[in-house]
């Protein structure tokens, strides 16, 4: 991860050379002289720098998301992506943006109401046609493309008002500074914590019901913890970096091949993992074809998609 925010730092659209940009981060940390122009400085610390920052915390709170969503509903495609998390997530954030644009702050609080109606939608709509992991997977697709099919609705019909307060939200991790990551960071980082903590209780569920109450834990407790903490971790960054998909899926799939099954492993890894996947995502998207920007959701569907078949595949000669 380390690696991943120090490359997205030397790289841009802007050339400020390497050498220069180490020397600029070292005077930063030492107190000495800058070498760059207060222009260079500001690209660097203003625009850059934020969005690193942003992309770490978006990619590695849609990554433990996945991962404890998967173990919630013990189900390995689980993700907030088709789910349905976050396009409720994305829809609540939108609603909010367009009826009261000045309440920044309400954004990833609306954002969580559209997430955990979205999940429990998904979850309702997959009991009523039979319960298993496929019937899940089918619902949440059907319930996240309904719900971005609104939420595209709210968008054009209220573009003009997306473009001048919030353009991130019609496709990529354009920041306004340090705004986003001040307005995310608190959510994430305590909803983090605690499914880090639920991690040994996962790994107690994963054996089931019946055992884990015979240890003194609560099941359905447990569940409602985990299930609104990765609501909200998906929430807040859904409301601050739109939807993208697969993050969820991929990092916590290569976490298990590489370290294990354990959620006391694969939660950590996968906060850490997803924040170095989302940066190197993003790097690729502003530099690929510049100047002009892909959307970071292109990026790593080209990566996800194809994990996702083949994810389905092993599943597949798994039964």
């Amino acid at each position: 991860m380390v690696l991943a925010a120090l490359s997205s730092l030397l790289l841009g659209v802007s050339s400020l050379g390497y050498h220069r940009v180490l020397q600029e981060i070292w005077a930063q940390v030492t107190g000495g002289v800058s070498p760059l122009s207060s222009r260079e400085a500001a690209i660097l610390w203003y625009l850059r720098a934020p969005r690193v920052v942003l992309a770490a915390l978006v990619g590695g709170a849609l990554a433990i998301s996945g991962a404890a969503f998967q173990g919630v509903f013990r189900n390995p495609l689980a993700d907030p992506y088709l789910l349905g998390a976050a396009a409720g997530a994305g829809l609540g954030a939108t609603i909010i943006v367009v009826s009261a644009p000045s309440w920044s702050i309400a954004l990833p609080l609306a954002a969580f109401v559209g997430a955990l109606g979205g999940v429990g939608l998904s979850w309702v709509l997959s009991q009523s046609a039979g319960s298993g992991p496929a019937m899940l997977l089918l619902a949440g697709v059907a319930v996240a493309s309904f719900l971005t099919a609104v939420q595209t609705f709210v968008q054009q019909a209220n573009i003009e008002t997306i473009q001048r307060v919030y353009s991130w939200m019609l496709g990529g991790l354009n920041t306004t500074g340090w705004r986003e990551v001040v307005l995310s960071l608190p959510y994430i980082a305590v909803t983090s914590v605690v499914l880090w903590l639920c991690g040994r209780l996962l790994d107690v569920l994963a054996v089931g019901d019946e055992e884990a109450a015979s240890l003194g834990i609560r099941p359905a407790r447990v569940r409602m913890l985990v299930l609104g903490a990765a609501s909200l971790a998906t929430a807040a960054a859904v409301s601050v970096g739109g939807l993208i998909g697969f993050v969820g899926i991929v990092v916590p799939h290569i976490v298990r091949l590489l370290a294990g099954a354990s959620y006391r492993i694969v939660l950590p890894l996968s906060l850490l993992g997803g924040a170095a996947f989302l940066i190197v995502a993003d790097e690729i998207a502003r530099t690929i074809l510049a100047p002009a920007e892909l959307p970071i959701g292109v990026i790593t569907a080209f990566t996800g998609a194809p994990f996702f078949l083949l994810v389905l595949r092993m599943n597949r000669a798994g039964r």
